[in-house]
């Protein structure tokens, strides 16, 4: 069923062509382990299993990482009546909604499909937003998954997860069993490394690319939905700010999962690391709703002359 949210033919056209690059990075990656473990069993088992974990269950593990658990209307209320009216203005299935009991301000969608998705928001972003704000942040999540952007993120996830975790196992074995193997497995081993290691950092920057760029047209689709840019350009400003006062201890944990948040759990704006971001910086998101907002007609102050008023 095809939602109300503005589709966006730039996201699309990301979205494929990063699935189709990471497509030949995965024909690649294959075929490299192949040729150094020679053993087509083993390649196919251990990818297998990965990809069915990391497509499958990827909103179990976000939820329980987070802490999330499946609240019901009686509890929420009010929670569940922005999302009701949400998914009703969007004509979308209505997600499962979840709470975590976090203090950090943030929110995230996760699933593989709009039929089976979760959005989840902490109790630190419900304590500290105003309805109108929440509904902004609420439509941003929304739009990922209408937009299929949610599951894309996921299989894309998935090389670099299993890159990553070939680079740990062949460290760790040069490390503790390199005495008992003789040149030619030492070889092999250093090859899976290089080979990994090579595949991860080119399917993390392909990722970070879109992943950027799919929270500025969540931004985008949440405005143009709720008709409020400056609503959602506030609950920015005010959950950005209050993830700097985060000790950064708090927030480690929390940082594996940036690709999926609102707003990352960095604690700072990105200098020169900003090319390696998950999100645009939090002028590139302002400056865009502004600019929508200006589109729209929007007669609300910006969050800066708000406060000043």
């Amino acid at each position: 069923m095809q939602s109300r949210f503005r589709s966006d033919r730039r996201l699309t056209v990301r979205m494929t062509v990063t699935m189709f690059l990471l497509g030949l990075l995965y024909v690649a990656f294959i075929a490299a382990l192949l040729v150094l473990l020679k053993s087509w069993l083993l390649v196919v088992v251990l990818v297998g299993a990965m990809f069915v974990a990391q497509f499958w269950f990827s909103d179990r593990i976000a939820m329980f990482a987070m802490h999330g658990r499946v609240v019901e209307r009686e509890e929420y209320p009010e929670l569940h009546a922005v999302v009701d009216r949400l998914c009703a203005i969007a004509d979308m299935p209505k997600p499962t909604v979840a709470v975590s009991e976090m203090d950090m301000p943030n929110a995230f969608a996760t699933g593989r499909n709009p039929d089976h998705a979760v959005v989840c928001v902490t109790t630190g972003l419900l304590r500290r937003l105003e309805p109108g704000e929440l509904e902004g942040v609420l439509a941003h999540e929304l739009s990922h998954v209408a937009h299929k952007d949610v599951a894309v993120i996921t299989i894309a996830s998935f090389l670099g997860v299993v890159a990553g975790l070939l680079v740990r196992f062949a460290f760790y074995s040069q490390i503790f069993g390199g005495g008992r193997r003789d040149q030619n497995t030492a070889v092999v081993f250093a090859g899976v490394m290089g080979v990994s290691a090579a595949v991860y950092a080119i399917s993390f920057l392909l990722i970070r690319a879109l992943s950027r760029y799919r929270e500025l047209a969540a931004d985008r689709a949440a405005a143009q939905l709720t008709g409020r840019p400056s609503a959602l350009a506030s609950a920015l400003t005010k959950v950005t700010g209050d993830i700097a006062r985060i000790p950064t201890k708090d927030l480690r944990t929390a940082q594996a999962f940036n690709a999926f948040y609102f707003t990352p759990a960095t604690g700072k704006e990105p200098g020169i690391e900003r090319f390696f971001s998950t999100h645009p910086t939090l002028q590139q998101r302002l400056d865009q709703l502004g600019r929508i907002s200006a589109e729209l007609g929007e007669t609300t102050a910006p969050p800066e002359e708000a406060d000043r008023a």
